[in-house]
This record gives structure tokens, sequence and C-alpha cells, in this order.
């Protein structure tokens, strides 16, 4: 008698994880991420709202670096030109670049003013800079008031 052995008879089992089909899933979600990733940014107008928190405690001498509304920048009380700032600030700082600049700047003074001196002081070294508002008031609140 002559057995005829078929090839589903003895089924071998794939021991093998099939990773195809998770790679295309993966390849899918990456593309579908590099396309809506630049959808994801804002550009809407926005008027920043001052902040109601309690201050954190300032240094013993803060270095207040203001932007005045004509543009104008001052180092506490002095006034003095853009390009005088990386000396008056290593002046001021004692050649410490790793102390907090605090940074005052006019309501009126536009965003992309603020950047370039935010911008200058990276470029002479400074890195540590905090923004300064009014403390403790809601915005349109009363003008005056300590920063």
């Amino acid at each position: 008698m002559i057995h005829i052995r078929h090839a589903d008879e003895n089924p071998h089992e794939a021991s093998e994880i099939n990773v195809t089909p998770f790679i295309d899933v993966m390849l899918v979600l990456l593309v579908i991420f590099m396309v809506t990733a630049p959808l994801t940014t804002v550009n809407v107008p926005v008027d920043l709202p001052s902040s109601t928190e309690k201050p954190a405690p300032r240094p013993d001498d803060p270095v207040f670096l203001t932007v005045k509304a004509d543009h104008g920048l001052a180092l506490g009380e002095d006034d003095i030109a853009a390009d005088a700032m990386p000396a008056a600030l290593a002046t001021a700082t004692k050649g410490n670049k790793d102390e907090r600049i605090f940074l005052r700047a006019d309501r009126t003074v536009d965003y992309g003013t603020l950047m370039g001196v935010m911008d200058r002081l990276r470029a002479a070294g400074y890195l540590r800079v905090a923004l300064v508002n009014l403390q403790g008031q809601e915005e349109g609140g009363a003008a005056g008031g300590t920063p």
C-alpha cells in the first residue's frame, strides 16, 4: 500500500514574529506625523496677560536691563547704547555669565525688539534671563506697582 503524503499533513509552526505589518504601520504613522507636525503651530495674534502668581525671591543685587518705550536700553538706572551692552553687563555682573539678568520692557515695545535684545544677551553669553512683569495685578488693573 502506498501512502501519499500531502504538504499540509505536517504543518510546521512559525516560531518567528512577522514584523512586516508592524513596520508598515510605523511607516504610515511616521508619514502622518511628518505631515501634521507643521500644522500644529499657531499663528494667532495674542495679547499676553500679566501674572497673578507670587513673585520669586530676588537676589540681593539684581541686574535689571530695561528696554524703554523709545527702544533705548538702560542697565539699572543708567542709559546704555546697544553696542555697549556686553561690556556694561560684564561690569555689572563682575564677569559672571551665570548671573540672572532681569529683563524689563515697556508695554509698547514690540516683540521683535525684545527678541533682538534677548539675542544680544545670548550672544554676549548671558543665558539666564528672567522676564519681569507687574506682579499681583490682573491685566488692565492699576498702572502703578512694583516690578
